[in-house]
């Protein structure tokens, strides 16, 4: 092994550490929705992976401590919406503590299972919740697709450094 010039000082495990290299992780814009007792509910994520093909399965991370948890943590189906370009100001809203996210000008309805579908995105799944595995302070949620429709025109929206963005050629 040979040492790498320019290379820093290694810092030890930490919170900030995480966050500091997932600043650098440039990560897909997603919007999970429910629907609670109270009304739907939502959130931003950059945490979405595709799990399996067969059976189709989705994760995405949530902190026990979000606005939107107790309302996941009962849901037996939750929307999965991928955002385009377009979307950096509902993104923005939707990742906003005490925002009015399903207000104006939010468009969405009622979707299968009775799950909140955003309006204009680029893609969106109605999946059925499988198991929700601790990690820490989050839980990691475990998704099967039911339906879905992945016909929405645009490009990606994508989160880095801190802020949205698009892809650049």
């Amino acid at each position: 092994m040979t040492a790498t010039s320019g290379l820093r000082s290694p810092r030890l495990a930490s919170p900030d550490l995480l966050r500091s290299v997932f600043r650098r992780h440039a990560a897909g814009v997603a919007v999970i929705t429910a629907q609670g007792d109270g009304g739907p509910v939502g959130f931003t994520a950059t945490s979405l992976t595709s799990v399996s093909a067969e059976p189709p399965l989705l994760s995405f991370g949530i902190g026990t401590g979000a606005s939107s948890w107790p309302v996941i943590s009962e849901a037996a189906h939750v929307g999965v919406h991928i955002l385009g370009e377009h979307q950096r100001e509902l993104a923005a809203t939707f990742a906003r503590s005490g925002a009015d996210r399903f207000g104006a000008p939010t468009g969405w309805r009622s979707g299968p299972e009775g799950v909140p579908v955003l309006d204009d995105v680029l893609a969106w799944l109605v999946c059925r919740v499988v198991a929700r595995v601790p990690a820490g302070d989050h839980r990691i949620v475990l998704a099967e697709v039911v339906v879905g429709d992945p016909s929405g025109a645009g490009r990606p929206l994508l989160y880095h450094q801190g802020r949205f963005g698009g892809l650049r050629d």
